[in-house]
């Protein structure tokens, strides 16, 4: 049996280990924030493919439903807060989601349908890649030179009809006859907007350098940055907060702080449990009619993720071609 010293000296290294950690996330910056890009720059990203093999894709799709409450219970001072929660539709298990149960028969009746954009699932999309180009000037690039890029529904339309048009030989992931993708920013309406993004003409190889990257740090699984699936528990919870948000009533933390709370609220007094916040908005206003935010993830995945070294041959003509075939049957069979 471990003597009471040992115990301690246990305990005590675990916490520094988890203090180390959440200290590294947030210094992490693995996520490229092509939203500060400067109206009428361009950002030129080289995309890498999914560590998961049984991916067909080189993306995850991330689906968030955000809930607003008129403040925060026994609090005065906070007027509006917001809460996001995982969609479960997201995990493609069949699971139902509460809200969204909900929400869908509103769309019949003309005088709900506002409301009912509300509180419908918010969209954004995972990848992975290098940044050619970065005009981001205060940007501090992580030793892992591959990043992870969340990407509004605006711009994953481009990256998707792209991918569509026959002409298109090689994946655009290949490691030697790929293409950039060149994120542009302007503006329509006084929203940041991105519709004149697009893929480079000429393909291109990656460097030494790269390559080196892939070697040393090996690609990302993407669904380990998906948020955690919600439980029954979870689920439960999202309904009451739901009803609650739809009320008008405020956010009650000791009621559902241990599940989810909004960032920057105190977990309820006692507890030990470690509830989802979202990051603070840091994003620029985006285009409309879709509203591109900061990343929201869970902490969880984050903090315990580690890269997978894959083989760094490209994939044959051949190769390729069977799986642009998949994606485009895939995105013609849910378009």
């Amino acid at each position: 049996m471990a003597s009471l010293a040992e115990i301690r000296a246990r305990i005590a290294a675990q916490e520094n280990k988890s203090n180390s950690g959440s200290s590294n996330q947030q210094s992490d910056n693995s996520i490229y924030p092509h939203w500060n890009m400067d109206e009428g720059t361009t950002a030129t990203l080289r995309l890498l493919p999914d560590a998961d093999s049984k991916n067909t894709f080189f993306w995850v799709e991330r689906q968030i439903i955000k809930l607003p409450f008129n403040g925060v219970k026994g609090d005065p001072n906070v007027k509006q807060i917001q809460v996001q929660v995982p969609c479960v539709e997201m995990y493609n298990d069949g699971s139902t989601c509460p809200v969204l149960a909900e929400v869908r028969p509103w769309y019949k009746d003309e005088s709900l349908k506002e409301m009912a954009n509300k509180y419908w699932k918010k969209r954004s999309y995972l990848f992975q890649g290098f940044v050619r180009q970065n005009p981001i000037g205060d940007d501090k690039q992580p030793a892992n030179p591959i990043r992870r890029f969340v990407i509004s529904p605006q711009i994953f339309t481009i990256i998707k009809s792209s991918l569509m048009d026959p002409e298109m030989e090689e994946l655009p992931t290949d490691y030697m006859r790929g293409l950039d993708f060149n994120v542009k920013k302007t503006s329509k309406g006084g929203y940041a907007d991105y519709s004149t993004s697009n893929w480079a003409r000429k393909e291109s190889a990656l460097t030494e350098a790269e390559m080196a990257a892939i070697d040393s740090h090996g690609l990302f699984n993407l669904s380990d940055f998906l948020p955690k699936k919600p439980g029954e528990a979870e689920l439960r919870i999202i309904k009451e907060m739901f009803e609650a948000s739809v009320d008008g009533q405020p956010y009650d933390n000791e009621r559902w702080g241990n599940y989810y709370r909004p960032y920057g609220l105190d977990a309820p007094s006692g507890s030990n449990a470690a509830a989802t916040q979202a990051p603070a908005d840091t994003s620029a206003p985006a285009s409309a009619p879709v509203a591109e935010s900061a990343p929201w993830s869970d902490d969880e995945p984050e903090a315990a993720s580690t890269p997978i070294t894959v083989p760094k041959a490209t994939p044959s003509s051949d190769k390729a071609q069977d799986i642009l075939a998949m994606i485009r049957a895939r995105q013609t069979k849910t378009a």
